[in-house]
C-alpha cells in the first residue's frame, strides 16, 4: 500500500529512518511552510539556507528514483504549515499512512502525536537515529544523578565510541585538554580563507524569494556562501580540518572585531540540518591526530563540541520539557533590549556580536555564551525573549540545541541543572579574551560612573539581587566572601550605576513586577 513519507527540513540526510524502506508507489513529501518559517522571525540567511538546502536535497532524492512531492513557499495552493501540506497530500495520493521521524522541537513533537486522528490514517513516528547517543541511551545515564555533569557523560560517549582512546585509557592521558585552549589571539595571525561556496541557480531563486517575503526578518542576504548539499558541506569540514584545525585548541574562546569566524569549524548548521554526520566529523578529526596533521587539544576540543556538548544539550532537552523551559530560576523579567536586533550600542563587544549575527547568521560559542548571554544573565533579562533571539538569529538553531545551551548555561535559568554555577563574567573576562576593549566607549579598567564598563557594575549587581539565591553555591564562596566586605558606599555606586545603565537603555523594570 503507497506510504507517505514526510521529511523536515532539519532531516536532509540520505540514510534517514523514514526513508530506508521506500518502495514504488510511495512519495517523499517536503514543504517549504510560512508556519515553521515564522513562528519565531528566523534570519533571512536561515531561511535561505534551509530552503535551498531542501530543494537541492529534493533534488538528490529524484536523481536517485524516488517519488517527491515538493511545495515551494510561493506554490499556489501552499497550506501553510506541514499538517496542512500532509492533508493536501493525502488527499491527493491515497496514502494509508505517513511515516515521519521524530522532529527535533516538542512543540512539533506534540502536534503529530495528534495527527492520526486529525488525518484519519496511521501516523509512525520513528526514532531519530542520526545522533551518537539515543534519547534512551542519555536517559539511562541520566537517571538518579542530581546534576547532570556534561564531563561525565562526554566520558562514557568517549568510552562507547573510541573515539581518541588508546586502549582504556583517553589519548594523552586526559579526557579534557580545555585548559590549553583560552589563549588571547595574538597581534598579527593569520586568519584562513574560507572555501566559499558560490550560490546556484537554485540558491539566488531561495534569495530573490526570502528577500521578498521576509523582508522585515532580521539578518542580511547578502555574501551568502554556506553549503547546501552533503557534498559541499564536506568540502568545508575537510577544508577545517586542512587549514584550521591546527589553531582552533589554542584560540576557540578568543574574539577579534570583525573577524566572525577565526579558526572555528562553522559546521553546526550542516550538523543539526542533517548534511553532515556528527561520527563522520569526529572520525576525520582524529584521524587529522593520529596523522600528526592537528594537535591533541584542538582535536579533543572539536570532539568535544560534538560528542560531548552536541550529544548532552539533546539529551537534557527531551529528558526535561515541557517543563524546562518554564523554568526561571533567577526570577529574571527585564526585557530584552532593542540592540539585541540593531547592534546599536555603545558596548563594542555586544555591538561586533550581534552585528556578526545579522550578518551571518552565526556567532561562535563564546560570544554567545560570554558577550550576548552574559549581559542577558547580568541584566536579569526574562528568559523567554532571550531563548526566542536565540532560536530566531542563528542558522543552527532548533529548539533542541538551543535552549539547553541558553536557558541552562548562558541563563542559570534551569536552576543549575547543568551548570554548577552561573556563567558570569565582568570586564575582565573580555578584555583578557578580545580586543572590544580597545575600541569602546567605556573603559574596562573603571569600576564606576558614566564611563564604567557596563559589565563590570552589573555583575555586582547581579550578585547582589541573586544573593538568596546563589550565596550557598559552594564555587561562588569566596566571590561572595568579596561582597560582604564591599562597604555600603560601594554597594550603592554598584546600583545607582545599575539603574541608570538599565533605564538609559530602556529596561528597567522592578524585577518582580513581570
Amino acid at each position: 500500500m503507497p506510504v507517505l513519507r514526510l521529511v523536515l527540513g532539519d532531516q536532509l540526510t540520505r540514510s534517514l529512518a523514514s526513508l530506508r524502506d521506500y518502495a514504488p508507489g510511495d512519495a517523499v513529501l517536503m514543504a517549504e511552510v510560512a508556519e515553521e518559517a515564522g513562528y519565531v522571525p528566523h534570519h533571512k540567511k536561515k531561511i535561505a539556507f534551509l530552503f535551498s538546502a531542501m530543494r537541492h536535497f529534493a533534488h538528490a532524492l529524484e536523481a536517485d528514483g524516488l517519488d517527491v512531492r515538493y511545495t515551494r513557499l510561493d506554490a499556489p495552493g501552499n497550506a501553510g504549515s506541514l499538517e496542512g501540506e500532509v492533508t493536501r497530500a493525502l488527499a491527493d495520493g491515497g496514502y494509508t499512512r505517513v511515516i515521519v521521524v521524530e522532529p527535533g522541537e516538542y512543540r512539533l513533537m506534540e502536534a503529530m502525536k495528534d495527527w492520526p486522528q486529525i488525518l484519519g490514517v496511521p501516523v509512525d513516528i520513528r526514532r531519530d537515529d542520526r545522533f551518537i547517543c539515543s534519547r534512551d541511551r542519555f536517559d539511562a545515564w541520566a537517571q538518579g544523578r542530581k546534576r547532570l555533569t556534561m564531563e561525565f557523560f562526554y566520558r562514557e560517549m568517549r568510552r562507547e565510541t573510541g573515539l581518541l582512546m588508546d586502549g582504556d585509557e583517553p589519548a594523552g592521558g586526559q579526557w579534557n585538554f580545555d585548559h590549553d585552549n583560552r589563549k588571547r589571539l595574538p597581534d598579527g595571525v593569520t586568519i584562513p580563507e574560507r572555501l566559499r561556496i558560490e550560490p546556484d541557480d537554485v540558491t539566488r531563486e531561495v534569495l530573490d524569494l526570502v528577500a521578498a517575503r521576509f523582508d522585515p526578518h532580521f539578518g542580511d542576504l547578502d555574501d551568502f556562501w554556506y553549503a547546501v548539499t552533503a557534498d559541499d558541506a564536506n568540502r568545508q569540514l575537510d577544508w577545517f580540518i586542512e587549514h584550521a584545525l591546527s589553531d582552533f585548541g589554542d584560540y576557540q574562546d578568543a574574539m577579534k572585531t570583525g573577524e566572525a569566524f577565526l579558526f572555528h569549524s562553522v559546521i553546526s548548521l550542516y550538523l543539526n540540518c542533517g548534511l553532515l554526520d556528527p561520527m563522520t566529523a569526529c572520525r576525520k578529526a582524529e584521524a587529522a591526530w593520529r596523522a600528526g596533521a592537528a594537535p591533541l587539544n584542538a582535536v579533543e576540543g572539536f570532539i568535544r563540541q560534538i560528542l560531548g556538548w552536541r550529544e548532552y544539550v539533546r539529551g537534557v532537552y527531551w529528558r526535561f520539557m515541557p517543563e524546562y523551559l518554564t523554568r526561571n530560576a533567577l526570577d529574571a523579567h527585564r526585557p530584552l533590549p532593542e540592540f539585541y536586533w540593531t547592534g546599536e550600542t555603545e558596548m563594542a563587544c555586544v555591538r561586533d556580536a550581534v552585528l556578526t549575527t545579522k550578518r551571518h547568521a552565526y556567532a561562535h560559542h563564546i560570544q554567545r555564551l560570554m558577550i550576548t548571554g552574559n549581559f542577558a544573565l547580568l541584566a536579569g533579562i526574562d528568559p523567554a525573549p532571550v531563548n526566542e533571539w536565540y532560536l530566531a538569529v542563528y542558522a543552527d538553531a532548533y529548539e533542541w540545541v538551543e535552549a539547553p545551551n541558553t536557558h541552562g548555561m548562558a541563563l542559570y535559568a534551569d536552576g543549575g541543572l547543568m551548570a554548577t554555577k552561573p556563567y558570569a563574567a565582568s570586564g575582565a573576562y573580555i578584555n583578557k579574551m578580545s580586543d572590544h576593549c580597545k575600541s569602546c566607549r567605556y573603559k574596562v579598567s573603571l569600576k564606576n560612573g558614566p564611563r564604567a564598563w557596563p559589565f563590570n557594575y552589573l555583575y555586582w549587581n547581579f550578585l547582589m539581587e541573586n544573593e538568596d539565591r546563589l550565596k550557598g553555591n559552594q564555587r561562588l564562596s569566596m566571590i561572595y566572601k568579596t561582597l560582604e566586605r564591599m562597604d555600603d558606599d560601594k554597594r550603592a555606586a554598584v546600583r545607582a550605576d545599575s539603574t541608570r545603565f538599565f533605564a538609559r537603555i530602556g529596561i528597567e523594570k522592578e524585577r518582580n513586577s513581570a
